[in-house]
């Protein structure tokens, strides 16, 4: 069977290397804690010491981590991937980097003989689980076909943008609109709240009107009931993915971004106060109410 290397068991990943074992791969794991790999490994899954074990052998390297930073550690660090993936292996980068890191990767990762795949993924950690994620591709489309064995087990839609960067282009911008919706979905509800309105009124009235998108229409209920148990997306990651956009943007812009800078410095506060928690309790912090003049 193929043999496929999975780093990074966040609450997107374990769901993705989970499914790779469900479609019959040999699946080697590898994450900062082990804690995380504890359940993969007693459904099969094989445990690696590094990045760089992990791609002993493997067919294919999947990473789902958190930034650039950690997406270079996990390639090219000193116990990296590319030390050990053998020439052809296929290299999907899942996780949600900067544009510029994207094309880098790609480009350092080929010169090393591997196939790039820049493929970030939208979806909650359920449809990971169920391998029905959104998979954003960029690549060379011989490079993509040679790769679709690896995808499909992960995603049930497959949407190829074009060149390596053009699937990162895509999710931050889709993360970009996410981070502008929500943050302007809590300041609505502090005003609304502070205003002395019916807030079981103002929920059906918001998720019943021409704004309720699936990011308003799930927050807003959150938010309102202040329920940010089983956090999906942190506070501290959207604030990193529109950064990424913003960079992106004032890339290829002659004006400045402005509302997505606003989102930006929104939660820049948001993680500074809350890194790990949910990105829409950001409410707490813009909620408060003004102080009597």
């Amino acid at each position: 069977m193929p043999r496929v290397a999975f780093i990074g068991l966040g609450r997107m990943g374990h769901g993705m290397a989970g499914r790779y074992l469900d479609a019959g791969f040999t699946v080697t794991v590898w994450n900062r804690s082990k804690a995380k790999a504890e359940e993969l490994i007693a459904r099969g899954a094989l445990w690696a010491t590094s990045p760089e074990d992990a791609a002993i052998d493997a067919d294919a390297v999947v990473t789902m981590v958190a930034d650039d930073e950690a997406s270079r550690a996990v390639w090219l660090g000193l116990k990296g991937a590319a030390k050990t993936a053998k020439s052809g292996t296929i290299a999907i980068e899942c996780s949600t980097v900067s544009y510029d890191h994207a094309r880098e990767m790609g480009r350092e990762l080929n010169a090393r003989g591997l196939i790039y795949i820049d493929c970030p993924v939208t979806g909650l950690p359920d449809a990971a689980a169920a391998g029905k994620l959104t998979l954003l591709v960029g690549a060379d489309a011989a490079d993509l076909e040679r790769a679709r064995p690896y995808l499909t087990p992960i995603g049930s839609i497959i949407r190829h943008f074009g060149a390596v960067g053009s699937g990162t282009v895509y999710k931050l911008i889709n993360n970009l609109m996410g981070a502008i919706q929500i943050a302007g979905l809590a300041e609505g509800l502090a005003i609304a709240e502070q205003a002395g309105l019916d807030m079981k009124l103002v929920l059906e009235s918001i998720q019943a009107g021409v704004a309720a998108s699936p990011h308003v229409t799930r927050h807003s209920k959150r938010m309102v009931a202040r329920d940010f148990s089983g956090a999906t997306f942190t506070a501290a990651l959207r604030h990193k993915d529109a950064a990424y956009a913003v960079k992106l943007a004032e890339s290829l812009l002659a004006d400045k971004p402005l509302v997505s800078r606003a989102a930006v410095e929104a939660y820049a506060q948001a993680k500074a106060a809350m890194p790990d928690d949910d990105e829409g309790k950001m409410i707490e912090l813009v909620s408060r109410p003004k102080k009597p003049s």
